[in-house]
């Protein structure tokens, strides 16, 4: 049996204000943005490429402080160009930085080891790592 993770749910203050910075910021997919009644909003989006989903709104998702989700992780095979294209998309990126060593060698120096963070407007952490030579 295979058991995927498909959402996970990230608190934010103004869902419009996120749902911008992820689809226009990130470029992410917006699957739906739902609306029951004047309470209850659900905005599911994808990363480009990704399996699974966040999910944004109020009424109906969980009840966590705006900000609070630390480590979310973003993979990409070129990490130089992700942090390129969310730079030039206005997004408030950190440098490249190489945490740890490889146990083997591997055809680029930055797979596995280099990562780029970031956070959303209301402070949820994301960071973003390079491996290669997937699908």
């Amino acid at each position: 049996m295979n058991w995927t993770l498909e959402v996970v749910v990230v608190p934010v203050s103004d869902v419009d204000r996120a749902k911008t910075f992820y689809a226009e910021g990130l470029g992410f997919t917006v699957d739906h943005d739902t609306r029951v009644g004047d309470e209850v909003r659900i905005v599911q989006l994808t990363p480009p490429g990704s399996g699974c989903s966040i999910v944004i709104g109020r009424g109906a998702v969980a009840d966590m402080p705006p900000g609070s989700l630390k480590g979310l992780q973003l993979v990409v095979p070129d990490i130089h160009k992700a942090r390129a294209e969310l730079a030039g998309r206005g997004v408030e990126v950190g440098e490249i930085q190489v945490l740890g060593e490889n146990p083997r060698p591997v055809p680029d120096p930055l797979d596995n080891v280099g990562f780029f963070f970031f956070g959303d407007p209301d402070g949820n952490g994301w960071a973003v790592q390079q491996i290669s030579g997937r699908g």
